[in-house]
C-alpha cells in the first residue's frame, strides 16, 4: 500500500490539531468552572527541566506547518524564543495553524517529498530527505509536544480522555 506525503503529514496534522482544539477548549472551560487562572496552565511544566505548556503548543505548530515550510525552503531550525502568549492566544495559534493546513493541497504537499532539507541547530547541521525528516524527526516531535500539552492539562485536573487526544479518526465511509 502506498501512502502519499500529504496523507503522512497534513492528514495527521489536521487530526491532531483538530483534537488539540477540543482539548484546549476543555482546558479553558475547566479553568473557568474551577476559577483557575489560565495563565497558570500556560506556565506549567511537568518537570523543572521541561519547557512549559506554551512551548509545547508552539512546538506542535512548529512541527506541523513549520515543518512543511522548512521542507519547502530546505532549512528547518528550532522555533526560537516566542513572545509570551495567553491561553486564548495559544488557542488562536492552533486554530490559525489548522486553517492554514486545511488550505494545503495534496499536490503541493506531495511535491515536497523528494526534497532535501538541513536541520540547523547552532553550528550543527543535520542533512535529511523530506521523508526522513518527516518520519524520524518532525512527526515524533509533533506527537511528543501534543502529548505533553495534553498531559499538562491532565495534571491540572482537566477531565480529558484518550478519545480527546485522538480526535476525528479517518474511518472508512
Amino acid at each position: 500500500m502506498a501512502i502519499s506525503f500529504y496523507e503522512a503529514s497534513v492528514a495527521n496534522y489536521l487530526q491532531t490539531l483538530g483534537a488539540m482544539t477540543g482539548v484546549l477548549a476543555k482546558g479553558a472551560a475547566h479553568c473557568q468552572e474551577k476559577g483557575i487562572d489560565p495563565q497558570k496552565v500556560v506556565d506549567t511544566r511537568l518537570a523543572p527541566d521541561m519547557l512549559p505548556f506554551s512551548f509545547q503548543i508552539f512546538s506542535v505548530v512548529h512541527h506541523s506547518q513549520g515543518a512543511l515550510e522548512g521542507i519547502k525552503s530546505g532549512t528547518f531550525r528550532p522555533p526560537g524564543a516566542r513572545d509570551p502568549h495567553s491561553y486564548a492566544q495559544l488557542q488562536a495559534l492552533v486554530a490559525e495553524t489548522l486553517a492554514a493546513l486545511k488550505d494545503k493541497t495534496p499536490a503541493d504537499v506531495n511535491a515536497l517529498e523528494g526534497k532535501d532539507l538541513v536541520f540547523e541547530i547552532g553550528k550543527m547541521q543535520m542533512p535529511f530527505t523530506a521523508t526522513g525528516f518527516l518520519f524520524s524527526f518532525s512527526l515524533p516531535n509533533f506527537y511528543f509536544h501534543a502529548t505533553t500539552a495534553y498531559d499538562i492539562l491532565r495534571s491540572n485536573g482537566v477531565p480529558l480522555g484518550k478519545r480527546d487526544f485522538m480526535g476525528a479518526m479517518r474511518m472508512k465511509t
